[in-house]
């Protein structure tokens, strides 16, 4: 019952048993030589290990494994160049955001995505060492981009242009409206900037505006996210199409701040209109944009309805679909 000795969870101590089993080695021949023969088994293993990571699973399979030759890389369509830099408030979102917009490219196979949380590609001119620039992109996203970037008075002209005078998209998601406050030009572009967040976040009840336009066509006509919903400024309804906005009607005004006066109303409220949008499109100049203030929470990017309006947005902003960017007044309250 010599076996017994060999018993062990260590694999040379395995792998001495089963060479001794499957060459019928004796015993007697093994008796004073176990640290020889751990020490090979340790060998063979090493070297057993180096082929099944050069050759894969081959070796167990009996047979030879070949590594892929190289291959170019695909040839989309577009190419996405998302931003998460921040500079105020850290959404845990920007990552799952970031995420969700390579893999859509990836998935759908219509655009290739680069991610970076530096600001340095948003330019035109020739970085080298193999750096994509604004000239290689046909689409900007800001995903959660807060405070003010770190972009020249160049870098700012070159972003500009790419979307008014070269007919680029932009995609604004969430916190990109709480970004650049002394670029003024931006929020023009972008259609406002972010005014408070009245009910934090909430349930919020939405109405859709355009059930027409590819990025929502597929929400009901009123629906409920849990979401924070941004309240815009120097933003106008005329001047860009209104998608998704909050239904008043359904607003809770009081101020339920601890240690609120009874009676008092939410003096996060701003807009004395009471128009919330939650998400629009506009032109500027040639280019499109789209923004919407869904997104906050991590797991809004594993809400199917939103990763779908997101991904609608980009293929809408690439010229792929086609939607209204007609302006249009506020719809009467839901009854």
């Amino acid at each position: 019952m010599r076996d017994r000795e060999y018993t062990s969870p260590e694999p040379w101590c395995a792998l001495d048993t089963f060479l001794r089993r499957s060459a019928r080695i004796p015993s007697s021949d093994i008796e004073g030589h176990g640290d020889d023969v751990r020490d090979a088994g340790k060998v063979l293993l090493f070297a057993v290990g180096l082929v099944g990571l050069a050759g894969g699973t081959g070796w167990a399979q009996g047979s030879a494994s070949v590594a892929p030759a190289p291959h170019m890389k695909p040839t989309h369509l577009k190419h996405v160049l998302v931003i998460g830099q921040t500079k105020g408030f850290e959404h845990d979102s920007v990552s799952p955001a970031m995420a969700a917009v390579y893999r859509m490219g990836e998935e759908s196979g219509l655009w290739d995505t680069e991610m970076r949380t530096d600001t340095e590609l948003l330019t035109k001119k020739d970085l080298g060492r193999n750096a994509k620039t604004l000239n290689y992109f046909d689409v900007i996203v800001f995903a959660s981009t807060t405070g003010e970037l770190e972009l020249d008075d160049s870098q700012k002209a070159d972003m500009l242009s790419f979307i008014h005078d070269d007919g680029k998209g932009f995609v604004g998601i969430h916190a990109a409206l709480d970004t650049n406050y002394k670029w003024p030009e931006y929020g023009e572009m972008i259609g406002g900037y972010f005014d408070q967040h009245p009910w934090m976040t909430f349930n919020a009840p939405i109405r859709l505006e355009d059930p027409t336009f590819p990025a929502v066509r597929h929400f009901p006509a009123a629906f409920t996210k849990y979401d924070e919903i941004y309240q815009p400024m120097t933003w106008s309804r005329d001047k860009v199409n209104v998608l998704l906005s909050l239904d008043a009607s359904k607003l809770d005004f009081a101020n339920h701040d601890k240690g609120a006066e009874p009676g008092s109303l939410n003096p996060r409220v701003h807009r004395k209109d009471k128009d919330w949008a939650v998400a629009w499109d506009k032109m500027y100049g040639k280019g499109r944009v789209f923004y919407s203030t869904l997104g906050h929470t991590e797991e809004a990017w594993h809400d199917p309805d939103v990763t779908k309006m997101y991904f609608e947005a980009i293929k809408w902003s690439l010229g792929m679909t086609e939607g209204s960017t007609k302006s249009h007044p506020v719809l009467g309250a839901s009854k």
